[in-house]
């Protein structure tokens, strides 16, 4: 009866909506159980983030030392890391243990389009710990920094996704909810074989939008350890994210940009 042991190495949220506490409520919504190890505490509700401190490498790799020695989870989460010597504590730690999924979600600029993260510690992220992840998942402007290239099509999201899937020898997934018109599709990128995935949808009009990158990955994450194939668990949790933001939608929680329900079938 034990469910699949699920680690996010994440941020802190203090309104509950993203980072580690919106990857908690998606893997327990999910029937997994899971864990967490905090890169940040930040200061953020639904008009914005107003402070962050970074945690010391050292007690970042302690965490997952403590984590892994015991629960030896199945698979793991990324979101936000701050610096570079945080990433370099994080990849040592994933050549050691080498957990059978790791899906990284870059959150390397805020939905204002403020770059969150140093040249250094991108270049760090690119080196050390693009190539030990199963699956990345950047949004346009994310993939748009990685490649050099203005993405505003999905041809153009089909092309940078093989380009750096064949780059960094993983398979990527890029998210088109920022794509003009009345329907978003991501693109799936497998590797090796640089076969494409469209997935589809029409967008759900909602004021409430806070998470869903962390709430997607964190999905996709636990659909793995659940032992489903790379496009079952993308389509998997596409389906749980739909309906997430179709009940969040309903939400009035906060002054601005509110959270999804990550608790469908309970509201």
């Amino acid at each position: 009866m034990t469910p699949p042991i699920l680690l996010s190495i994440a941020g802190s949220d203090c309104s509950g909506g993203a980072g580690i506490q919106a990857d908690i409520k998606t893997i327990s919504a999910l029937g997994g159980y899971a864990a967490s190890v905090i890169t940040a505490v930040t200061a953020q509700n639904t008009l914005g983030v107003q402070a962050v401190h970074p945690l010391p490498a050292d007690v970042v790799r302690a965490q997952i030392v403590s984590v892994m020695d015991d629960l030896q989870p199945a698979a793991i989460k990324i979101g936000m890391v701050h610096d570079a010597a945080i990433v370099q504590a994080i990849a040592e730690c994933l050549q050691k243990y080498r957990p059978d999924f790791i899906v990284y979600d870059p959150v390397m600029i805020s939905t204002s389009g403020r770059r969150l993260m140093t040249e250094e510690t991108i270049r760090t992220i690119k080196e050390t710990l693009f190539p030990l992840c199963t699956l990345i998942t950047p949004n346009l402007s994310e993939a748009s920094l990685l490649t050099g290239q203005s993405i505003s099509t999905t041809a153009e999201m089909e092309q940078a996704a093989q380009t750096l899937s064949r780059l960094y020898h993983t398979s990527i997934l890029i998210k088109g909810g920022h794509l003009q018109g009345n329907e978003m599709c991501d693109v799936l990128c497998t590797y090796p074989s640089a076969a494409c995935q469209f997935y589809t949808s029409p967008k759900i009009e909602s004021p409430n939008l806070h998470g869903t990158g962390c709430t997607l990955s964190s999905a996709i994450a636990t659909f793995l350890a659940y032992d489903h194939s790379l496009d079952e668990a993308v389509r998997h949790a596409k389906d749980y994210i739909s309906t997430a933001i179709r009940h969040g939608s309903e939400l009035s929680i906060g002054h601005g940009n509110g959270p999804l329900w990550h608790f469908p079938l309970t509201k």
